[in-house]
C-alpha cells in the first residue's frame, strides 16, 4: 500500500456549518460515549513503511492503538471485526502515548472490506445535469475492494486504452457491524462512521466498452480514493446536511450538500439488506452531485498530472495525483 507524507492540516475541517436537521437518528447497539469525537486514520511509520497500522487523531498527534494496547488489532477492519471499538474508547481515557503526525504517513483509513456498494444517480442535481428523471428506487452498483488506495497515492491511469475517466466525489458510509433484513428506521445503528472518497469513473468501459454493464469502468487499479479519515456516527451529527465539494487543479468543478440526495441512507441500507448480508467494514458510496467532467461543455477528463483535492464538511479533505501507470 503505497502512501506519501501528509499534513495534520488535511484532518481539519474545510467548511463552515450551515446547520443541522433534527438528529433523531435512532437507537444505537454501543454507547455513543464509544464513538464520541474520534476520527480514526491508517498509517505506517515514517520508520517503519512496510507496516500499516490504525489509530486516532488526537490534536495534531496520533495514537496507534496496537501499542497503547499490545492485544488490539493492527488494522481498522479487524477493530471492526473483533468489536472492540468499546476498547479503544477505554484508551482514549488513560491519555494514551502519540506520536506528532509529521513522523508518520497517512494511508487509506480501512482497507481489507468485503464490498463496496456504490449508489447511482443519486444527487437531484446529478440528474439535472444529463436531464434524467430521478430513480424511484436506488440504483446499486459495485467496485472491487481492491481499488482503494489512500490520501496522496497515486491514481495511475493506463491512458494507452483508457481515455475518459471521470471525477466523482461521495460520501461514504462505513459499515460498523453485521447487517441483514435491516428497516430504514433502524439502519443508523449499523453505521459505524464516515469518510470521503472518489468514485473514479472510465466513462468509455463504463459506457461503451462493456456492453453498458459498469464493472470494468468503475473497478480499474486506483479507482476508490478515500480517506484521510473515518469520522464516527455521533460526530457527524446529519449525514444528511454536509458540504460535499471536488476542485481539479484548483478549480472547483463540484459544489453541492448531501441535502440534495435523492435516496436517503437509511433507505439505501434496508434496500441492500433486503438481498445480502452487510458486514463490518463494507462501504457504501452514496452518490455524486452535478459537475462531473463527462457532462460539461465540452466534456473534460483526467490526464497525468492533474491532482483532485475531495473535501466533505467535518470529516475533511485530501489530495490525489493523477500518473501514468
Amino acid at each position: 500500500m503505497r502512501a506519501m507524507r501528509i499534513s495534520a492540516r488535511v484532518i481539519n475541517t474545510h467548511f463552515l456549518s450551515k446547520g443541522h436537521r433534527s438528529n433523531s437518528f435512532g437507537a444505537r447497539s454501543i454507547s455513543t460515549s464509544s464513538f464520541r469525537n474520534m476520527k480514526y486514520v491508517q498509517f505506517t511509520y515514517n520508520a517503519d513503511p512496510s507496516t500499516v497500522r490504525v489509530g486516532y487523531i488526537d490534536c495534531c498527534n496520533v495514537v496507534d492503538i496496537n501499542s497503547a494496547d499490545c492485544g488490539m488489532p493492527h488494522t481498522m477492519i479487524d477493530i471492526l471485526k473483533k468489536g472492540v471499538v468499546d476498547k479503544v474508547a477505554e484508551l482514549r481515557q488513560c491519555n494514551p502515548t502519540s506520536v506528532p503526525l509529521t513522523d508518520v504517513t497517512l494511508v487509506a483509513p480501512i482497507h481489507g472490506v468485503d464490498k463496496i456498494l456504490c449508489v447511482a444517480l443519486n444527487y437531484a442535481d446529478h440528474c439535472r445535469e444529463q436531464n434524467l428523471e430521478q430513480p424511484k428506487l436506488p440504483i446499486i452498483f459495485s467496485k472491487f475492494s481492491s481499488t482503494i488506495i489512500g490520501q496522496n497515492e497515486p491514481l495511475r491511469l493506463r491512458t494507452e486504452i483508457v481515455k475518459k475517466v471521470d471525477w466523482e466525489v461521495e460520501l461514504a458510509v462505513v459499515i460498523g457491524q453485521k447487517a441483514s433484513a435491516v428497516p430504514a428506521a433502524e439502519a443508523y445503528k449499523y453505521i459505524f462512521g464516515y469518510t470521503v472518497a472518489q468514485d473514479i469513473s472510465a466513462r468509455d468501459w463504463q459506457k461503451e466498452k462493456n456492453g453498458g454493464q459498469f464493472l470494468l469502468g468503475k473497478s480499474q487499479d486506483g479507482f476508490c480514493p478515500i480517506g484521510p479519515c473515518i469520522l464516527t456516527s455521533d460526530e457527524i451529527g446529519d449525514p444528511h446536511n454536509l458540504d460535499i465539494k471536488c476542485t481539479l487543479n484548483g478549480v472547483e468543478k463540484q459544489s453541492s450538500n448531501t441535502s440534495n440526495l435523492i435516496h436517503t441512507i437509511p433507505n439505501i441500507i434496508e434496500r441492500l439488506t433486503s438481498v445480502m448480508t452487510l458486514l463490518p467494514g463494507d462501504l457504501i458510496l452514496t452518490g455524486t452531485p452535478g459537475g462531473v467532467g463527462v457532462h460539461r461543455n465540452p466534456p473534460e477528463f483526467l490526464k497525468p498530472g492533474d491532482v483532485i483535492r475531495s473535501e466533505i464538511q467535518k470529516i475533511g479533505s485530501f489530495e490525489i495525483k493523477v500518473e501514468q501507470f
